[in-house]
C-alpha cells in the first residue's frame, strides 16, 4: 500500500480494528420499504464504492449511518461494538464522520470559515467557556494548513463558490479524528486539482486504517479509488465486486438491473439559427466568445469547474450582465436585465443548485412544475389547479418520473427524482432556447439517460445547450461539444469520430486559440 507523507497529526491515534458492519439493517417510511435487508462490511485500509440508481435507498442507509435515522431492524457493530448513534453528534463522538452530498449540511452559511472549521472542537465537552476568536483562527489555520486548504478564513461561507463551501465541509469532516468516513458525492463540485487533494487525503487516511465508504455516480472516481464495489438495488444488495481486476461494467448492470449499453448519438445537423453571440465578454478580462446555436441541435459546453460555464448559463439567461458584446435570438437584439425577461422571451434555465435555485421543498410536484408559469395557467388571479395537474402528469409519465401521484410532495422524492421534475418544468412550455446546468450532477446513470432521451425527442423547435463538466455526460447527448477554458470557448467538436486527446488538452487549457461556435 502507498504511504503519504506529512501524515497528519490525528492520524497516528486511529485504531487498527476500524471494522464496520451492518447485518440485515431495515428501514420503512410508512407502507413503503426503503430498505430490504442490507449487509455490507467496511474493511479497514479500503475504499468501498456504494453504487446505485436514485430510489435505491443510499441516502436513507447513509442517514442510518450517520445518525440521522434510527434503524426498524438489524445491527450495525464498529470494531466488534454496537453502534448505536441516537444523533449526528454521537455517530461523530463515535468515530463516523460523514459529508453529506448537500453542501448545507456541512456547512454553517451565517458563520466564516474559521469558525466552521472548529466548530465541533467549539462544540465538545471541556471546551473553554469563553469564545477566544485568536485560538479559533489558530486552530482553523492549522486544520486548512493540513487540508491544503488556501481560502480567506475571515470570508462568510455565503461568500464562497460551490467548490470552496464544498472543500470547507470536506475539511471540517478531516478535523475528526474518523475510524470510518463516509463521502457522499464528494466531488461533484470540485475541480480536478481539488479532487486530487482529496484523493490524497484519502490516501492517508487508508494508510491509517480507516474504512471508507464513497458514494458517487463518476466512474472517474471509482476506478481511481475502489478496492471493492457494493451495488444496491431497490433497497438490497444486488451485487458486491472485490479484486484486483473490479468488474465495473457488472457492477453498473447489478445496480440497475439490466445490461446498459455505453451512450450513442444519432448526431443531427442544426437547423436555422435561433441564438447567436458576438464578441461576448463574461468579465473585463476575459476573451470574447462567439456562439450559434441552431434549431433542433443540443449543445454541450464542457470544461472544469471555474472556468466560467455558469457565468454563461447565467448570462444567457438574464441573471447577469455581460461585460461586452451583443446577442440576437431569432433576429432580434436579446439583452435581458431580468430572469423574467429571458423566459418571455422564450430562454428557460434549468439551475445548477437545484436546492437552492430550483425546487421549493414544501411544495408538491404540480406546484413545482407549474411555478414559473402561473399567469399563464391562471384566470382573473386564480391558478387552474386541473391544468396545472394535468401538466405534471404528463411530464411524470414523459420523464419516468417515480412517484405515487402529482401531489407528492418534492421532498419525499429521490434526487434523481427531482432533478426530472425540474427538467419536466421547463419543457412543460415551449421555449426558443433551453439551458441546462449541470443538469446530471448526483443523478445515476439510468435518470441521466432518462433526461437525456427527452430532451433528444423534444429537441425539435429549439436550440438546447448544456454546462457539463463530465465528458461522458457530454458524448450521450450532445451533438456537438465546445470546450471552455478561461472564461472563453477555446475547442469545437462535432460528436462523431471526435479526437478525445485534443479535447482533453483543450480542457486542460493547453489550448488558447479562440474559436467560433458556429
Amino acid at each position: 500500500m502507498r504511504r503519504y507523507p506529512n501524515v497528519l497529526p490525528w492520524e497516528e491515534n486511529m485504531g487498527e480494528q476500524a471494522v464496520f458492519r451492518i447485518a440485515g439493517v431495515r428501514k420503512t417510511f410508512g407502507a413503503v420499504p426503503v430498505l430490504q435487508g442490507v449487509d455490507l462490511a467496511l474493511k479497514p485500509g479500503a475504499v468501498t464504492i456504494l453504487m446505485g440508481a436514485n430510489g435505491a435507498g443510499k441516502s436513507t442507509l447513509v442517514r442510518i449511518l450517520s445518525g440521522v435515522y434510527r434503524r426498524d431492524a438489524g445491527t450495525i457493530t464498529l470494531a466488534d461494538q454496537p453502534f448505536e448513534p441516537a444523533t449526528p453528534a454521537g455517530a461523530i463522538r463515535a468515530g463516523v464522520v460523514t459529508v453529506h452530498q448537500s453542501i448545507d449540511d456541512g456547512v454553517v452559511a451565517d458563520l466564516d470559515v474559521a469558525t466552521n472549521l472548529t466548530l465541533d472542537r467549539l462544540n465538545r465537552k471541556g471546551a473553554r467557556f469563553f469564545f477566544n476568536p485568536r485560538r479559533v483562527r489558530l486552530e482553523a489555520a492549522a486544520v486548512a494548513s493540513r487540508m491544503g486548504l488556501s481560502i480567506n478564513l475571515g470570508a462568510g461561507i455565503s461568500e464562497l463558490t460551490l467548490a470552496d463551501r464544498q472543500m470547507v465541509a470536506i475539511a471540517r469532516a478531516m478535523a475528526h479524528e474518523p475510524k470510518v468516513l463516509i463521502l457522499d458525492e464528494p466531488t461533484s463540485s470540485l475541480s480536478s486539482a481539488e479532487a486530487e487533494r482529496l484523493f490524497e487525503l484519502i490516501g492517508r487516511l487508508k494508510a491509517r486504517g480507516v474504512a471508507i465508504l464513497y458514494i458517487s455516480h463518476r466512474m472517474s472516481d471509482i476506478r481511481r479509488l475502489a478496492d471493492s464495489i457494493v451495488a444496491l438495488r431497490d433497497g438490497r444488495i444486488a451485487g458486491s465486486f472485490e479484486g484486483p481486476d473490479l468488474d465495473y461494467e457488472g457492477a453498473v448492470n447489478a445496480m440497475l438491473g439490466k445490461k446498459v449499453s455505453s451512450g450513442s448519438v444519432n448526431v443531427r445537423e442544426a437547423g436555422a439559427p435561433v441564438f447567436k453571440a458576438c464578441g461576448l465578454r463574461l468579465s473585463a478580462q476575459s476573451r470574447p466568445i462567439d456562439l450559434s446555436l441552431g434549431d433542433g441541435e443540443i449543445v454541450a459546453v464542457t470544461g472544469l469547474v471555474g472556468v466560467g460555464k455558469t457565468a454563461l448559463a447565467e448570462t444567457l439567461f438574464g441573471a447577469r450582465s455581460p461585460a461586452a458584446g451583443k446577442m440576437v435570438l431569432d433576429g432580434q437584439p436579446y439583452a435581458p436585465k431580468t430572469t423574467g425577461q429571458a423566459i418571455a422571451r422564450g430562454v428557460f434555465l434549468v439551475a445548477k443548485d437545484r436546492a437552492e435555485s430550483g425546487i421549493v421543498p414544501d411544495f408538491n410536484i404540480y406546484e413545482n412544475t407549474s411555478l414559473p408559469f402561473l399567469r399563464r395557467l391562471s384566470r382573473f388571479s386564480v391558478s387552474n389547479r386541473r391544468a396545472e395537474r394535468a401538466r405534471a402528469r404528463g411530464q411524470i409519465t414523459s420523464l419516468g418520473v417515480v412517484c405515487r401521484s402529482e401531489r407528492d410532495e418534492m421532498q419525499t422524492l429521490s434526487g434523481g427524482n427531482q432533478q426530472k421534475v425540474m427538467v419536466g418544468r421547463w419543457l412543460s412550455e415551449p421555449s426558443r432556447v433551453l439551458i441546462l446546468d449541470e443538469p446530471f450532477q448526483g443523478v445515476d446513470i439510468a435518470a441521466r439517460r432518462d433526461i437525456g432521451a427527452k430532451l433528444r425527442a423534444s429537441a425539435v423547435g429549439r436550440s438546447t445547450i448544456l454546462f457539463l463538466t463530465e465528458l461522458d455526460e457530454a458524448f450521450e447527448v450532445a451533438d456537438r461539444i465546445l470546450v471552455m477554458s478561461e472564461q472563453t470557448i477555446v475547442g469545437e467538436h462535432r460528436n462523431a469520430g471526435i479526437d478525445v486527446e485534443r479535447l482533453l488538452s483543450e480542457i486542460a487549457g493547453q489550448k488558447h486559440q479562440q474559436v467560433s461556435g458556429s
